[in-house]
């Protein structure tokens, strides 16, 4: 995510290259996922910051990326809320996502993504039911998918109703070379056949974060973005019914998860 965004821009940008038996160089145009590719996805834990740093090290810039002090800081704080998904055959991490609780009041009031991200008073409680999505960063869109199915059982047995990320615009700069008057909030909110102009938008939307709550400058170091960055919340699909999947067993959900991305 570029900080979540990190939340994908990586697959719009070119992909380095992980091991031959889990997936080749590409780009989202271009994969083609194996077929006998076989991903494990699971909670992250201390043992695991090495195989993230390389996806870090992968996907990432010097001044965008994660240290291990970083993620051993969100790992400890929030382990329900890091997630890793990685190659059965080689260990090899394909993607990882780190989310922590938030407050509506506060995530729409920070004007970058450091200042979202950063442990707020309060963070520990889960009473609010959002969630602030601190980063998501994949060499592989089956792993990215993978995440998102592993999660939402688990948000909905927890009673977690609504993410918010901060997406980067990489679309921007090339729009803005082309329409140098006009405002970067009218591409930001603008549509072509009922979706966001700017690819990283339109991967969101399709994944149910179809409101902008802010357009924030200077949000994130990203230079197809200008460094502009767009505040955006999703419902957890069927999130209204919480009453009721608190009290179904997890097992129960897991074997629903299709289902939640027909509800998007």
């Amino acid at each position: 995510m570029l900080p979540v965004a990190e939340m994908e821009t990586a697959l719009k940008n070119g992909i380095a290259k992980v091991p031959d038996r889990c997936a080749g160089r590409h780009d989202v145009g271009a994969y083609n996922p194996s077929d006998d590719l076989e991903i494990e996805v699971r909670f992250l834990s201390l043992a695991d910051i090495s195989s993230v740093l390389e996806l870090e090290q992968r996907k990432w810039q010097d001044d965008q990326r994660a240290d291990a002090s970083m993620l051993a800081s969100r790992i400890t704080s929030f382990p329900a809320l890091s997630i890793g998904a990685f190659c059965t055959r080689t260990g090899t991490a394909l993607a990882s996502v780190f989310m922590k609780p938030a407050r509506h009041d506060i995530i729409r009031k920070c004007p970058t993504w450091e200042d979202c991200a950063r442990k707020q008073h309060g963070d520990e409680s889960a009473k609010t039911g959002v969630l602030f999505g601190i980063s998501l960063s994949s060499v592989d869109p089956k792993a990215a998918q993978a995440i998102f199915e592993f999660f939402w059982p688990h948000a909905l047995k927890a009673g977690w109703s609504e993410v918010y990320l901060g997406s980067p615009v990489p679309g921007l700069r090339n729009w803005i070379s082309k329409n140098p008057d006009i405002p970067v909030a009218q591409y930001v909110r603008g549509e072509r056949k009922g979706l966001p102009l700017d690819p990283q938008l339109r991967y969101y939307f399709k994944k149910g974060f179809r409101k902008i709550v802010a357009i924030n400058d200077n949000y994130f170091p990203h230079e197809p973005s200008l460094d502009v960055g767009v505040l955006i919340v999703g419902k957890v699909p069927l999130s209204g019914l919480s009453f009721i999947w608190k009290r179904v067993p997890l097992p129960w959900l897991q074997r629903m998860k299709k289902l939640f991305f027909v509800c998007l």
